[in-house]
């Protein structure tokens, strides 16, 4: 099976190459080699490739950005999806696009089904639903995946800057009042090959691993498996802080985004791990020792 990966020097794109580069023929392109910008060299570097699934985690993701710069959020976030959903219809291939729990607006107060009206309150959001809108129109054997506080080693996230700051000084605060589930890249890409020759395996579908947790949560349990495995910390608790107070951001985040996995686990027959299995999986294999 030939695979192109692109936004491969991203935290999931990365993490895909790694761990698909023994078992599959795997090309993997970062935004120096393909700019999702550029649609007509896009197309011309697309076409001139032979591959059966094409893995697009490629974004424009920087949320508060997006606000000011709407047209290119749309260009690489919306219509880049568009493209890469018309070539692989033309070369017969699958196309794997990754988008994100941001776009529903947080009212709801229980896991969101792939079933629940998107309803984004962000130019990213908007930008990421079109994206889907786009795939999901263009071939019905293609696979639009939305996952949440996605993390990993290739690309620091919201863990590893808790860490951080836990490392440098002892105040350590996050937001108690926003909830979801955190992500891990590992077992994204794990799971991802059950889907690949799955002819059910279309449409929407959410993953991200087990449970829900506030920011808050999940950096005060990295912060515990970290003291746990012996790395230093300075700091012990993480404070509480509200969604309210936090005035330098530009763009709305919905406060709760946690994503329903039974189509996951009817499709595989298997259910992802909870999140905390994975954080402490990863600041074990990441952090321990070091």
């Amino acid at each position: 099976m030939k695979i192109v990966i692109l936004g491969a020097g991203g935290r999931l794109g990365a993490a895909l190459r790694r761990e698909y580069q023994a078992r599959f023929a795997v090309l993997g392109l970062d935004h120096a080699q393909l700019d999702l910008v550029d649609g007509a060299r896009v197309r011309a570097t697309l076409r001139s490739l032979q591959f059966d699934i094409l893995i697009n985690c490629a974004a424009f993701t920087n949320v508060d950005l997006c606000e000011t710069e709407r047209e290119q959020a749309f260009r690489i976030n919306a219509e880049a999806p568009r493209v890469l959903a018309e070539i692989c219809r033309q070369q017969n291939a699958k196309l794997i696009h990754f988008s994100t729990d941001y776009i529903f607006d947080g009212e709801k107060r229980e896991p969101y089904t792939e079933e629940d009206k998107a309803r984004p309150i962000s130019v990213y959001a908007e930008s990421k639903r079109a994206g889907e809108e786009n795939v999901l129109a263009m071939e019905d054997r293609h696979l639009v995946v939305r996952v949440s506080w996605v993390f990993g080693p290739d690309r620091p996230s919201f863990v590893d800057a808790m860490i951080k700051r836990a490392r440098e000084g002892a105040q350590v605060d996050a937001v108690a009042d926003k909830f979801s589930a955190p992500t891990y890249t590992r077992d994204i890409a794990q799971m991802l090959p059950t889907l690949f020759e799955n002819q059910a395996a279309r449409g929407l579908l959410h993953f991200a691993n087990s449970g829900a947790c506030s920011w808050q949560e999940y950096a005060q349990h990295a912060l515990d498996c970290c003291h746990s495995l012996g790395v230093l910390l300075q700091a012990k608790t993480v404070g509480a802080l509200k969604l309210s107070e936090m005035k330098n951001w530009v763009a709305r985040r919905p406060v709760y985004t946690v994503l329903a996995t039974d189509k996951y686990s009817a499709l595989t027959g298997a259910s992802p791990r909870s999140w905390r299995d994975a954080v402490a999986d990863y600041v074990k294999s990441f952090y321990a020792n070091k």
